[in-house]
């Protein structure tokens, strides 16, 4: 087990390293010139100039690169080209206020495709499995912006019960924030859901047919018991990956929800910063986004060792 969490680490860790090479090399090689962008075509070419010294890019981008990940390692990802404030206290807070959602998000998503998942595949071609899989379907082809702008149709014009946008900056108090993590977390919820649930139910049907699981019934074990003890652990085994890649999309910053909602996280913060060409707090974002799905990744392979034993014994046996 110590092997492989210490090799999975050493991977993510250089997973992540290559990610913040190319992030920073894709910046560098952005069309125009970052001073002019920030100063305007008014600005004077001595101001550009003086702005270029500032920022050091007249510097080898090598170089540049090295103290910014040295930054980056302690928390310190620079100086933010719009506000002048240091990106790390930004990041920080809009990062929190994604979490809000993603927690939301994943507590509502996570509990009911899982239970949405077996329900189908232990009714396979009756109507629950009909009904829940017309209903996934469905879930899937609607993009999440629709289903948003449906939402604050429904609640927020028609049935005013919640607020349509976020008025609150991103360091508001989280109780301030709550009221508005509902409908960004029905809307992700919807998209989220429908992924697992199909996944949930190909995996439920497959470990329902196979020679364990009949053993275990021939034994006289009852139904309910032959699922959640014999056959689940085993169905949410491919069903942890699709699980992580949803969670590292949620906390990596949802763009589009956020953005429709107005919703000061991190995609946002993406959003801006790519509107006013702020690179340094692009780079985090993008770095921190990277580090999350590598993160996630890693949780879903010790969750698959901790609910398969003969992932755990096959680990000891190659030490």
């Amino acid at each position: 087990m110590l092997t492989f969490l210490t090799r999975r680490l050493l991977s993510a860790a250089g997973t992540v390293l290559l990610a913040s090479v190319l992030v920073f090399a894709a910046v560098q090689l952005l069309p125009g010139d970052v001073a002019t962008q920030v100063l305007g075509q008014d600005a004077t070419p001595e101001a550009v100039a003086a702005l270029r010294d500032q920022l050091d890019l007249n510097r080898p981008a090598v170089l540049r690169f090295a103290e910014w990940l040295a930054g980056a390692v302690r928390g310190d990802f620079g100086t933010s080209l719009v506000s002048g404030e240091p990106v790390s206290g930004a990041l920080w807070l809009h990062l929190r206020n994604t979490l809000l959602i993603a927690a939301a998000t994943v507590a509502v998503a996570v509990t009911s495709s899982i239970v949405l998942g077996v329900v189908a595949g232990l009714y396979r071609d009756r109507w629950p499995d009909t009904l829940i899989s017309s209903l996934t379907l469905a879930g899937m082809s609607v993009p999440e912006f629709v289903v948003a702008t449906l939402l604050v149709m429904a609640l927020s014009i028609s049935v005013p019960v919640l607020p349509a946008v976020v008025l609150d900056g991103a360091s508001a108090p989280v109780a301030d924030l709550l009221p508005a993590v509902v409908l960004p977390t029905v809307a992700l919820s919807v998209v989220m859901t429908a992924y697992i649930v199909r996944m949930t139910r190909t995996s439920v049907i497959d470990v329902m047919a196979s020679e364990f699981v009949t053993t275990a019934r021939l034994k006289g074990l009852g139904a309910w018991r032959v699922v959640v003890r014999h056959a689940l652990p085993s169905a949410l085994l491919p069903t942890l990956n699709v699980i992580a890649m949803n969670v590292a999309w949620l906390v990596g910053g949802v763009v589009v929800v956020e953005n429709v909602f107005n919703y000061p996280g991190i995609g946002k913060l993406m959003l801006e910063s790519v509107h006013s060409r702020d690179l340094p707090v692009l780079q985090a974002v993008a770095v921190v986004g990277a580090a999350v799905y590598v993160l996630c990744n890693l949780a879903a392979d010790l969750a698959a060792m901790a609910l398969n034993p003969r992932l755990r014994t096959g680990e000891r046996s190659t030490r």
